[in-house]
């Protein structure tokens, strides 16, 4: 017998909600989606959502025990430089 869909918790977060749950703006969180720093998403028609799985996993990545361990690996929502590209051995005119 399946489970009633009432009972059941909810799997996937819409953005606002997904910020919530990770203390963030929806705004910041839309940026790190715009930006490719922030947790994996799904778009289900149309709509983006957030598996609970991905967003705790995401979070952690960013977990440290002290002032002294490196920073962990969840990048500020903003722009970052792409890799430098190689030089063609054009000049430009």
């Amino acid at each position: 017998m399946l489970p009633n869909a009432t009972n059941l918790p909810p799997r996937f977060l819409r953005t606002p909600e997904a910020a919530r749950f990770l203390g963030l703006s929806g705004r910041t969180l839309e940026k790190h989606r715009t930006y490719g720093t922030g947790p994996a998403y799904r778009k289900l028609g149309g709509r983006v959502v957030y598996s609970v799985d991905d967003l705790q996993a995401w979070a952690d990545r960013g977990a440290v025990t002290s002032t002294s361990d490196p920073r962990g690996s969840v990048l500020p929502a903003k722009r970052h430089s792409p890799a430098p590209q190689a030089h063609s051995g054009r000049f430009a005119r």
